[in-house]
């Protein structure tokens, strides 16, 4: 099963699929996409880790998400899809379709494993246009790798202010 989780910045998104895993597996997978770059991402990588507590096996990996040892039966929140997204973006020297068609391959690999996946992503089509090119690229790749996501998902909730609207089915 896919279940995709979008919303805003600070929507409540990880609270929700955090609280959704706990509630289909007493041993939750929560699949970290962050790199620790600064102190204030360390601070938030922290919060959320302390937020989790010891039932959850946490597992790091910026990139490579389908070779993060993902089995069927597994619960897995993938956390999260847009700096996954940001991470690839830089690491193909920002081109659009190189980072998206690794990124559709390693979904699909990881989709596959069998695992119940909670994948919680921005939904960066609601603001104004970016004033700059890279900012307009990445957009374009956040937007079609959501879409992608969507599209294999069984659910698709809307997180607005902490409130759930389920959009899919």
């Amino acid at each position: 099963m896919i279940i995709m989780i979008t919303g805003g910045q600070r929507s409540g998104k990880s609270e929700f699929a955090e609280q959704l895993a706990l509630s289909l597996s007493q041993r939750p997978v929560y699949l970290a996409t962050a790199q620790v770059l600064d102190e204030e991402i360390g601070r938030r990588v922290a919060i959320h880790k302390e937020r989790r507590g010891e039932r959850w096996l946490t597992i790091e990996e910026p990139l490579r998400i389908d070779e993060a040892g993902v089995e069927s039966g597994m619960t897995v929140v993938v956390d999260c899809v847009t700096l996954w997204a940001s991470n690839w973006f830089f690491n193909s020297g920002e081109q659009v379709d190189k980072a998206l068609d690794e990124m559709k391959r390693r979904f699909d690999s990881l989709a596959a494993s069998g695992a119940t996946l909670l994948m919680v992503t921005n939904e960066v089509g609601l603001g104004g246009v970016a004033d700059n090119a890279m900012q307009r690229r990445f957009t374009d790749l956040q937007g079609a790798i959501n879409r992608h996501i969507a599209s294999r998902a069984d659910e698709v909730h809307f997180i607005v202010s902490g409130i759930d609207m389920k959009i899919k089915p």
